[in-house]
């Protein structure tokens, strides 16, 4: 009787998404660093474009980002007059962070940062993988232990 095999690296499906989201890292490095922006500061300003004016704690939570991770990429946006931050009138615990003119004209910068093409995937394969990397990342969080 033989031996099962043993599982090999590349068999693993979290390396596959671990090593893909550092294929996005490289492919991003090039147009991030003309923006002056490291992925995670676009992603934040992406999520303010969406919605101005929101929590930080709200940005945390979309972005899957631990306070003690945001506020330092928020401090450095702020640094660089892309985005402010402000005690909330209503609420002085709640800080919210919005964009400044200069954070809403990179928009203008960055429209052209689709990297669909370099993917490989056709623009029917796209979306139905996107959602299925969107399913795994939702059920990982609902499995994570002390979520319900």
């Amino acid at each position: 009787m033989s031996k099962p095999a043993t599982p090999q690296l590349a068999d693993f499906l979290c390396f596959a998404v671990y090593s893909a989201n550092l294929a996005f890292g490289k492919a991003y490095k090039p147009i991030l660093d003309q923006l002056g922006l490291t992925y995670t500061q676009y992603i934040a300003i992406i999520a303010l474009w969406e919605e101005d004016k929101q929590t930080v704690s709200g940005l945390g939570e979309k972005l899957f980002l631990e306070s003690n991770t945001l506020t330092p990429i928020l401090k450095k946006l702020e640094a660089m007059g892309y985005v402010h931050r402000a005690r909330d009138a209503a609420d002085e615990r709640v800080v919210r962070v919005g964009l400044t003119p200069s954070g809403r004209a990179l928009r203008e910068s960055a429209l052209n940062m689709n990297l669909r093409d370099a993917t490989g995937l056709t623009p029917e394969e796209f979306p139905i993988l996107q959602k299925a990397v969107v399913k795994l990342r939702n059920n990982l969080v609902k499995a994570a232990p002390g979520k319900s």
